[in-house]
């Protein structure tokens, strides 16, 4: 039952719709599995990868930092325990990809994999047991291109499944999954190494226009968008600043924002005591769900700019922003600590996280933990999360 009850959790986090917020107005999508940071080294950043240096895992979060990798090929698997305080076979895991083809392009693919375990079900205790893998995917591709020495652009496109509905009976065809695609449109560029009084520096700055496509429909008897959820898209900026002590030591800080570009729930809440009753609200809501639905998802980046009903104070707390430090000691050792913020209005993801890396040769091993700062509980609270990188090819040269 536990199991079953988690599945229900994660389900109706993803396919709720903005009727259920209106106290908090929290902005709720399908597939959120695409926004969890699914390598350890952007996890022990508090979850920033926009504006990092480049390596394998930039896939998810800017594929045009490819263009500046170092090593000509890489390839990379993440895995990510999820609820683990609840159950032991919920995960997200990810392989990656890429390849430089010369000094200035270069090629990625990526499988992102988020699998709920096993779930028996049974009409009554006796019954044999009916087992089914609720699951999601992603598989991605991108290529970078550089347009000049120093910046480079990347397009990324990704297929979406979502097999998460549950069959009613045996031979049942109301749990087809759920698929549509999406895009992402990305920029990164990164300074040549100056210096500055006792050390060197070296600025970097990225954008990342993230999983912009077509509503996913999980209603099987539907075709309209008016039964459909909104992607998670959303709009990565960051910057970040490297400190070159020496040809040992280098510190690196980042800052990134983030905000979904998903329309925001309307306030139902008449009266104002943050409970939705009497039938003048109820009609209300109903009214804002109907509205809401009608919103294609191009209209929907737009109006995700303008239409909090808080005004634009609300707006600014749609931002999430992260502030990471890494220090890497000869390119062989790495230690991470990051801290992530998100409004209480509009979800309360709060938490501290720190990680580490270890290089021997062509392998790399990132981990990262998290620690909740928020009262509201964290899935990945008290999770160790490890990546695994394998480059291998020539060298490229950093200017």
């Amino acid at each position: 039952m536990k199991k079953i009850a988690v599945l229900l959790l994660l389900t109706t986090i993803q396919i709720v719709n903005a009727q259920n917020a209106d106290a908090s107005r929290v902005i709720t999508t399908g597939v959120p599995f695409l926004l969890i940071a699914a390598d350890a080294r952007a996890a022990g950043m508090a979850d920033q990868g926009v504006a990092t240096s480049a390596d394998t895992y930039s896939q998810q979060w800017n594929p045009a930092k490819y263009a500046f990798a170092i090593d000509k090929q890489g390839f990379s698997v993440s895995y990510t325990p999820y609820l683990t305080e609840l159950v032991n076979d919920i995960s997200l895991g990810q392989v990656t990809y890429y390849n430089r083809i010369n000094e200035r392009s270069a090629f990625a693919g990526s499988l992102r994999y988020f699998g709920m375990g096993e779930i028996e079900l049974r009409q009554n205790a006796e019954d044999e047991a009916q087992i089914v893998k609720p699951f999601e995917l992603a598989l991605d591709g991108s290529y970078a291109l550089k347009l000049s020495e120093r910046f480079s652009m990347s397009v990324a496109g990704r297929y979406i499944r979502s097999q998460l509905r549950i069959p009613v009976g045996e031979g049942s065809s109301d749990a087809k999954p759920a698929s549509t695609f999406a895009f992402d449109l990305a920029g990164f560029y990164q300074s040549e190494e100056d210096a500055y009084g006792d050390f060197n520096g070296r600025w970097r700055a990225g954008f990342n226009f993230q999983n912009l496509g077509p509503k996913i429909n999980y209603d099987a008897g539907a075709s309209d968008d008016n039964s459909a959820n909104f992607l998670p898209a959303n709009m990565r900026l960051g910057g970040g600043f490297d400190f070159i002590f020496d040809d040992y030591n280098k510190v690196s800080l980042n800052l990134e924002v983030t905000k979904l570009l998903v329309p925001t729930p309307q306030n139902a809440d008449i009266n104002g005591d943050g409970v939705i009753s009497g039938q003048d609200e109820l009609d209300l809501r109903e009214q804002n769900n109907l509205e809401y639905n009608k919103v294609n998802w191009v209209s929907g980046i737009f109006k995700s700019f303008g239409d909090a009903p808080g005004g634009f104070s609300e707006e600014l707390k749609e931002l999430t922003y992260s502030a990471g430090a890494e220090y890497l000691y000869q390119d062989s050792f790495a230690m991470r600590l990051g801290y992530f913020h998100e409004s209480p209005l509009k979800g309360a993801r709060q938490f501290f996280s720190l990680g580490a890396g270890f290089k021997y040769n062509t392998v790399k091993i990132d981990v990262s933990y998290l620690f909740s700062a928020s009262k509201v509980k964290n899935p990945l609270e008290n999770t160790l999360r490890f990546s695994l990188t394998f480059n291998f090819g020539d060298q490229y040269e950093e200017y």
